[in-house]
């Protein structure tokens, strides 16, 4: 599993952007009204591109803009209800299939620097990617047993899914928290008390976020 406290420098830059994109937009009455959802979508799509490829989250980032877009694109079709639909050469499937080139094109260029990287000796485990490729260009197992890796095909698909299953369950949740916590002011002030008694003015480590029993609380409980 991909160890915590490798995420969580990026989970901090990040959360500190979308923080300081929202105090730039307070009016001069300090408040400003947003719409959550689509800005914490965004917030987990940087995370995850910065999680998965480092220091090339920005193409990681193209190809999460590309992937909503294609979700929009498939719902839009199957409303439509017409068997095939998705194979006739409409305008729309045209467009999703230029998106998906694009994505697959992004990520294999991603995968082949990266696989030249660590044939170069360069270390490249600081990131999901880097761990996903050191342990599939592994020959053998800890047992000695000879074992083989997935393909580039299965690797493409495998950080397509990284936005799929990780985008929408993460915005979800934190949209539903923000909602709640407006219902219920007393629990932020206590989730913010034991954020601000932790870490004060310094950047999020392990051990402080393994001790947030209130925050933990509101969000899995």
């Amino acid at each position: 599993s991909f160890n915590l406290q490798l995420m969580l420098p990026a989970l901090s830059t990040s959360c500190e952007e979308l923080v300081n994109r929202w105090t730039r937009s307070l009016g001069s009455d300090g408040t400003y009204e947003l719409d959550v959802f689509p800005e914490f979508q965004r917030l987990t799509g940087d995370v995850i591109s910065r999680t998965a490829f480092g220091s090339n989250y920005l193409e990681g980032a193209r190809v999460f803009q590309l992937q909503s877009e294609q979700v929009e694109r498939i719902a839009g079709a199957w409303k439509i209800g017409i068997p095939g639909y998705l194979s006739l050469p409409t305008k729309n499937n045209r467009k999703m299939h230029q998106n998906n080139s694009e994505i697959e094109s992004i990520l294999h260029g991603l995968i082949g620097k990266r696989m030249q990287a660590m044939q170069e000796g360069e270390n490249t485990k600081e990131d999901l990617l880097g761990l996903m490729l050191e342990s599939n260009m592994r020959t053998s197992d800890d047992n000695g047993q000879s074992i083989s890796g997935m393909t580039i095909k299965e690797v493409v698909e495998e950080c397509k899914l990284f936005y799929l299953a990780g985008t929408e369950t993460t915005s979800i949740l934190l949209t539903w928290t923000m909602i709640v916590l407006s219902m219920h002011p007393e629990w932020q002030d206590r989730a913010r008390e034991e954020v601000i008694s932790l870490f004060g003015k310094n950047k999020l480590n392990y051990e402080g976020v393994n001790r947030l029993k209130t925050v933990s609380g509101v969000l899995f409980t």
